[in-house]
């Protein structure tokens, strides 16, 4: 009997330790998902990376080569000085050049890519089969993460073979670039943020960009909106879905998020497959509460940071992007013609201003 008594207890003693064990692990997963894993230098040091800033040799004219089993597709328009293009979403490609572009097409080659994981470019992580949270989420992060998309535009520089790069970035595409920027200063000549994306600091509980959308939405829309949000941020479950999955849950939440920026979602329809998995390693790397701002102060290359007078939804983003980036300058823009949005799109809203300014920038 005192040996039964002294078994149970060992027993009990043991799954006690393993309920701790697994609390303990629980409560580490949920404090890692806050906390960024895209650390600001780590690019520029090579650290986290899955292959080095080299980028492999190319052998395919039509697409760009980032590392053995990653390619990047791109579309360029004009003739001239090179300039990247790094597109928002995260993880939405444009569908067609930017009409406020067109009139420097004489004089730049601009090149619109898709980033890894998006678009017609490479898609390295279809699904994960293993269960171990913290695996997963570091092969996501060095596949697809912020860190990636950095060292990305690093290889594109080399590959074009520019000392220093021309750089526009777009909403999220222009958080993207400011922190390439920052951690490469030396090798910018010139910065253009178009509207760029609130995430140099915490969002503002209950005044984040979801939250600013969804006060825009019509009444009978926001019983949707609300569970799509909330699936969408639903990190807990997210390893069980596919690439696809999470394709079809940006599709649908986009549709909500361009209602409340003021278009018509139907231009959702002709835009290339969104990401998927690299829409949310993005999440991943920023965490819940993303601190950049110090950062950004690393910028060194003359910055222009251009705003459409209606888009109040990313106006603090775009603002604070002029406050910690040195010697920016803020450009606001609205159309001339009564009827048109001056908003989140202004290059395709505004085309004639947005050229103008841009043209003044350039050749200032």
């Amino acid at each position: 009997m005192k040996k039964m008594k002294k078994s149970l207890k060992i027993i009990l003693i043991s799954v006690g330790i393993i309920a701790v064990s697994v609390g303990i692990a629980i409560v580490f997963i949920f404090w890692k998902m806050g906390q960024p894993l895209y650390t600001f230098g780590s690019v520029s040091e090579g650290n986290n990376l899955r292959s080095p800033l080299q980028p492999p040799k190319q052998n395919d004219s039509t697409v760009w080569k980032m590392e053995s089993d990653i390619s990047l597709h791109f579309d360029v328009y004009g003739n001239g000085h090179p300039v990247v293009i790094v597109h928002g979403g995260p993880g939405i490609p444009y569908a067609n050049a930017w009409k406020g572009l067109k009139p420097l097409e004489d004089r730049f080659s601009f090149y619109y890519y898709h980033q890894r994981g998006a678009g017609k470019s490479t898609r390295p992580i279809t699904s994960f089969e293993s269960k171990n949270y913290p695996k997963n989420v570091s092969k996501l992060e060095q596949t697809l993460g912020i860190g990636a998309q950095i060292a990305d535009i690093e290889r594109i520089r080399r590959i074009l073979n520019e000392e220093k790069i021309l750089l526009v970035g777009h909403s999220f595409g222009g958080f993207i670039a400011a922190l390439y920027a920052s951690e490469f200063p030396d090798k910018v000549d010139k910065l253009i943020l178009v509207a760029p994306a609130g995430m140099l600091s915490p969002p503002q509980k209950g005044n984040d960009f979801f939250d600013a959308v969804r006060r825009r939405l019509p009444f009978e829309d926001l019983p949707n909106y609300d569970s799509l949000v909330k699936e969408y941020f639903n990190f807990g479950g997210i390893f069980s879905k596919t690439d696809n999955d999470l394709v079809d849950l940006q599709k649908e939440i986009s549709h909500y998020l361009l209602v409340g920026m003021g278009y018509d979602s139907s231009v959702m329809s002709s835009s290339p497959t969104p990401g998927g998995w690299s829409t949310f390693a993005v999440y991943f790397s920023t965490g819940k509460s993303p601190n950049y701002q110090d950062a950004v102060a690393h910028i060194t290359a003359p910055t222009l940071i251009i705003h459409g007078d209606d888009d109040n939804i990313s106006l603090n983003g775009s603002q604070e992007y002029e406050k910690f980036i040195p010697n920016a300058k803020f450009v606001s823009i609205g159309c001339s013609e009564i009827s048109s949005v001056s908003g989140h799109f202004i290059f395709d809203d505004c085309p004639e201003k947005f050229s103008e300014i841009l043209t003044d920038f350039l050749f200032d």
